[in-house]
């Protein structure tokens, strides 16, 4: 995909990586915005895709409290504006703001904290899409 990054092909466009960030500012908001609505969307369409396979059927409603879940905690994780971002402040607060901080040796770690994050809450939506699955 033309503009892409190389490892979020899907769900990064250039401009949102750097725009997404940008306290205060319409074009970080919206950056953001398209980043998570693309991101939401290719989890809609590969769980669905998963589902069917599988043979599950998901409830639409309790399939839509978990996509909005991941949306949501994935959007004000990634607002990470320098001193102001809701990871770095949990970083601080529990200790981690020196490797929230640390990008030397190959390492970044606001994006693995960022990863994390974003793990954990995938995995709770996906309790919650199959709390009331059923098979086909």
């Amino acid at each position: 995909m033309k503009g892409a990054s190389d490892d979020h092909p899907v769900t990064y466009q250039d401009p949102d990586t750097k725009e997404k960030m940008t306290h205060g500012t319409a074009d970080g908001r919206k950056a953001c915005l398209h980043h998570c609505l693309t991101y939401t969307a290719t989890q809609a369409i590969v769980a669905g895709l998963g589902a069917r396979a599988l043979g599950i059927r998901v409830h639409p409603g309790v399939a839509a409290a978990a996509l909005a879940l991941s949306f949501g905690t994935h959007y004000i994780a990634d607002r990470r504006v320098p001193g102001k971002g809701l990871l770095e402040k949990l970083a601080t607060k529990t200790g981690k703001g020196d490797f929230y901080h640390l990008a030397d040796y190959g390492i970044n770690g606001a994006f693995h904290l960022d990863s994390a994050w974003h793990h954990g809450w995938e995995t709770l939506a996906a309790l919650i899409a199959t709390a009331k699955a059923t098979t086909r």
